[in-house]
């Protein structure tokens, strides 16, 4: 499982970072010494663990396989949470994917306070970029950004059927 695991706790599977010697979530070093929880270096990563969280709650499960699309969806919103936190931002400070009743439940965490926006399109100009936040507000059953006194985190709700 390349160093990720996943835990479930009553109904709900969780994907964790890499862990220690010990079997305990490995911290990484913060800039002033302290302990930090791990997060995804890009967005391949963050769908990787995605895709081993999908893959541990469903392997073996007669007929409750998610569709090939709904797993394609579930991976576009997390690369393009965890890219907008890179890219608009300032860096991903936290990530964390679990399943519930309800489906896959993203948290993302980046250090700016801006909030994410839809940009007005001309058709005819054919712009590159910005849909990201177009397309996770199409994919999710809900999303929500809550202000942080650091940045700010974002929860998506994909729905698994």
């Amino acid at each position: 499982m390349n160093g990720d695991r996943e835990v479930s706790r009553g109904g709900r599977t969780t994907a964790e970072g890499p862990e220690d010697a010990a079997g305990q979530p490995a911290p990484e070093e913060s800039a002033g010494g302290g302990r930090m929880p791990s997060v995804p270096p890009n967005a391949a990563a963050a769908r990787d663990v995605v895709t081993r969280l999908l893959e541990s709650r469903f392997c073996g499960l007669g007929g409750e396989v998610p569709a090939d699309v709904v797993v394609a969806d579930a991976l576009l919103v997390t690369s393009e949470l965890v890219t907008n936190a890179f890219r608009h931002g300032g860096g991903l400070t936290g990530f964390s994917a679990e399943i519930t009743d309800e489906g896959l439940l993203l948290t993302v965490a980046d250090a700016s306070t801006r909030a994410p926006v839809t940009a007005e399109r001309d058709p005819a100009a054919a712009p590159v970029g910005g849909y990201g936040w177009l397309l996770v507000r199409r994919l999710t059953k809900r999303v929500s950004v809550t202000d942080l006194p650091d940045g700010k985190h974002i929860v998506a709700l994909v729905a698994l059927v």
